[in-house]
């Protein structure tokens, strides 16, 4: 049985819950005594199925789990939604506690980040996967989530750690500070899970009125298709990308931000697809920004059977 001291104010007396960085090492190491693996599953909370999906990976990968809860504040800008992000810590503590998560992590922003002064903080700059796309939209985001995820890295010191393929670019950023820093990390990415119209689970999600909820699935219908057309031999990213606008401009209520063929690895555009690529999509509905997308293996997609739908597709409806 191992044992350590819970924070008094953990969000629910059923999930070991610790709030400082003394506490989270404590704990760590008692969960690690006689050689346990350790698992980590770092999130911004308002869990959802995506999310425990991600510790159940976890669980597959490592003999406990720690799950971190933090809005960090450095991967906002000025004028994005830090203050209405939403914050149910009660909530996702029951969620995780019957999820398998052995410890959850809940640090106040002092606790990560203990100098007032954001100019005089260190910091880490991520590497060229963060150029572009999210890093060019949202200047210092991917600095945040950098620094943030060695802060994390280095309080865990999890064996591995899990990360959704939803925030592709994100988890590009991830891998490759991993190997440049020489991090002791195995990166393990889970799958997207979405809604049975297709709609990718977001946080964000519970932001939409009801008919911008109906709008947003023309997110996933637009990567169908494109999807479609590079497994029936559609090799130009150009084409693509003009599919996937097109796509999303005949629902009047979104205001797509970017459509982009780029490659797996370093996320720089692509004007041939021959090899993996990603297809990540930001969109705008009302004042909520999503963002979704695919990543395809054209080979292996040019490889199906000739007129059959995969698995994939048939759990995306292609109309409304």
């Amino acid at each position: 049985m191992v044992e350590f001291e819970v924070e008094s104010d953990a969000p629910t007396a059923s999930l070991p819950t610790v709030v400082d960085a003394a506490a989270l090492r404590q704990a760590v190491a008692e969960l690690r005594r006689g050689g346990q693996r350790i698992g980590f599953v770092p999130t911004m909370g308002a869990l959802h199925a995506g999310h425990l999906s991600l510790v159940e990976l976890a669980r597959q990968h490592a003999d406990r789990v720690v799950v971190s809860i933090f809005v960090n504040p450095t991967q906002f800008g000025p004028d994005e939604d830090l203050d209405r992000y939403p914050r149910t810590p009660e909530a996702d503590a029951a969620l995780l506690a019957g999820a398998g998560c052995d410890l959850l992590f809940l640090p106040a922003p002092e606790v990560l980040y203990p100098n007032p002064e954001v100019a005089d903080r260190a910091a880490v700059e991520p590497g060229s996967a963060a150029r572009g796309l999210e890093g060019a939209r949202r200047p210092g985001h991917f600095r945040g989530v950098a620094t943030v995820v060695c802060q994390l890295f280095h309080l865990v010191t999890p064996e591995v750690a899990v990360f959704g393929r939803k925030d592709a670019q994100q988890l590009a950023v991830i891998e490759q500070l991993v190997r440049d820093l020489h991090l002791p990390v195995e990166i393990v990415a889970g799958e997207t899970v979405r809604e049975a119209d297709g709609l990718a689970l977001s946080s964000r999600n519970r932001y939409l009125a009801p008919s911008e909820r109906q709008a947003a699935t023309v997110l996933s219908r637009a990567l169908v298709a494109a999807r479609r057309a590079i497994r029936d031999g559609e090799t130009s990213a150009a084409r693509v990308r003009r599919l996937l606008e097109r796509t999303i401009a005949a629902e009047p209520r979104v205001r797509l931000d970017y459509a982009e063929v780029v490659d797996a690895d370093s996320f720089s555009p692509v004007d041939e697809i021959h090899d993996r690529v990603v297809l990540p999509l930001a969109a705008f509905l009302g004042e909520t920004r999503l963002i979704d997308n695919f990543a395809l293996d054209p080979q292996a997609l040019r490889a199906e059977a000739s007129g059959a739908l995969s698995p994939t597709e048939k759990e995306i409806p292609c109309s409304a």
